[in-house]
């Protein structure tokens, strides 16, 4: 799977919140300032040749839709961001965000019971 870039994960994100979408809706869910038509247009194409969108044609437009499930992009990113900073260890990455970002007895806690619990 490629890796996407952060305008590409923006629209991917606005796409996996609303399903399916045409152009103007998507824009429409993106923060101000807003990107041009023309802009959201471009990406989402280049999110249909990379393999994570497909559309329908609904009359003179399109209605683009997610192929590439959230979780499974997600999954990926953050194997490739343990790999390349973290030596492929999360114990490493875990322990590296623990240090850095004050994480409390509370939180660690926390992740345990959902890491623990049956699925």
């Amino acid at each position: 799977m490629k890796q996407l870039t952060k305008a590409e994960e923006e629209i991917m994100q606005a796409l996996w919140q609303l399903k399916n979408a045409n152009v103007k809706s998507i824009i429409d869910t993106l923060p101000d300032p807003k990107p041009a038509y023309n802009t959201v247009s471009t990406i989402v194409r280049i999110l249909e040749s990379k393999g994570f969108v497909d559309y329908e044609k609904q009359g003179k437009g399109h209605i683009y839709f997610p192929i590439v499930a959230k979780e499974s992009y997600s999954n990926q990113s953050i194997n490739k961001l343990v790999d390349n900073y973290f030596q492929g260890s999360f114990k490493s990455m875990v322990s590296f965000f623990v240090k850095k970002n004050d994480v409390n007895i509370q939180d660690i806690e926390a992740l345990l019971k959902e890491i623990n619990k049956p699925e």
